[in-house]
């Protein structure tokens, strides 16, 4: 009996190396990837609305960047109830950052729309995934810009506690008003039903991440017609174009520089992610068409300062590795 589990588990094994092989030729038929790919006209319409959206990216990106938060002002208003001097001095420091943080909010919902706008392109009949992703080269350039903004964002957002701080004591100061009868100015920009939604938003430890994995999960429940592998085959196919443009030279060393190395990581992390929402046994099952093994390899190959955050995302954002189906062999891989 254990002799015959053997076998059969070195079949499955061969099996999957197979299949993984046999979709890596296809996406070698692709390659390389036009990055610059300009719109067809039926592409038009959905590559402008994105790109509306992926134009106001960067300057979140430089904001959040540069958010330094008012953990000193906060510090000594606390320190010193009485002192209303201090309290104003908070306050007023706290008011702009919250602006600043409200509008990061905002931008995930237009995020979200842009990403299912990607979607509906990118797996409408009657063309399968990997046509999709030959013929509309531009979309899929775009589906990968917003996953990897959304992954430098989250990468920015876990490294800076001053953003939850912040809004915690702007909350707790309106709530102390509030109950002293007191309205302030600033709740006319984030009233109490913004406040929930934005605590909700920056609780989460990758709020983009979870944003459009809700949006992708949301997608494929109301799509009843569309089969769920037409969206899932196409994160699959991004998550191999990205691992073999990584471990191929060929492509590799076309790489101008560390960026777009880094791009096409998250990129690749990014639709893993997604893929593990979606799919109903994820992306760490034997049966998934993603190749994990190969993609937590190519990471592992990278510098460690670069790549942890986008490990961390594998080990803690996805919602099937502790699966009981995933191999021992993936698990050590991401010890």
């Amino acid at each position: 009996s254990l002799h015959l589990d053997n076998l059969l588990s070195h079949s499955f094994t061969q099996l999957r190396a197979a299949r993984h092989h046999a979709i890596s030729v296809k996406i070698r038929r692709m390659l390389p990837v036009k990055w610059d790919a300009q719109p067809t006209e039926a592409e038009t319409a959905v590559w402008n609305q994105v790109s509306a959206v992926l134009e106001e990216a960067h300057g979140i990106l430089a904001e959040l960047q540069s958010y330094n938060g008012a953990g000193q002002e906060i510090r000594e208003a606390i320190q010193n109830p009485n002192d209303l001097q201090l309290q104003e001095k908070a306050w007023n420091a706290v008011c702009p950052l919250v602006a600043k943080l409200k509008r990061f909010y905002e931008f995930s919902l237009r995020l979200e729309n842009a990403l299912r706008s990607l979607l509906e392109a990118l797996t409408s009949p009657p063309y399968a995934p990997m046509q999709h992703l030959e013929r509309e080269q531009a979309l899929a350039k775009q589906f990968a810009e917003i996953l990897h903004f959304t992954l430098s964002f989250d990468e920015l957002k876990m490294t800076n506690p001053a953003i939850q701080n912040d809004f915690s004591y702007y909350r707790r100061t309106i709530s102390r008003n509030r109950l002293n009868n007191q309205q302030l100015e600033a709740e006319n920009e984030v009233n109490n039903e913004m406040a929930n939604r934005m605590s909700l938003f920056y609780a989460e430890a990758t709020p983009m991440l979870k944003t459009l994995s809700n949006a992708t999960t949301k997608f494929v429940s109301e799509n009843k017609t569309l089969p769920i592998e037409d969206t899932t085959d196409c994160l699959s196919t991004m998550a191999c174009v990205c691992r073999v443009m990584l471990e191929t030279p060929e492509y590799r060393c076309r790489f101008t520089n560390t960026d777009t190395m880094l791009f096409c990581m998250r990129v690749m992390v990014g639709v893993i992610i997604l893929y593990d929402h979606v799919h109903p046994v994820g992306a760490f099952a034997k049966t998934s068409k993603i190749d994990m093994k190969g993609c937590i390899k190519v990471l592992k190959e990278q510098p460690s300062n670069s790549v942890e955050g986008l490990l961390n995302a594998l080990r803690y954002t996805t919602r099937h590795l502790n699966d009981d189906s995933t191999s021992k062999q993936i698990r050590a891989l991401l010890q």
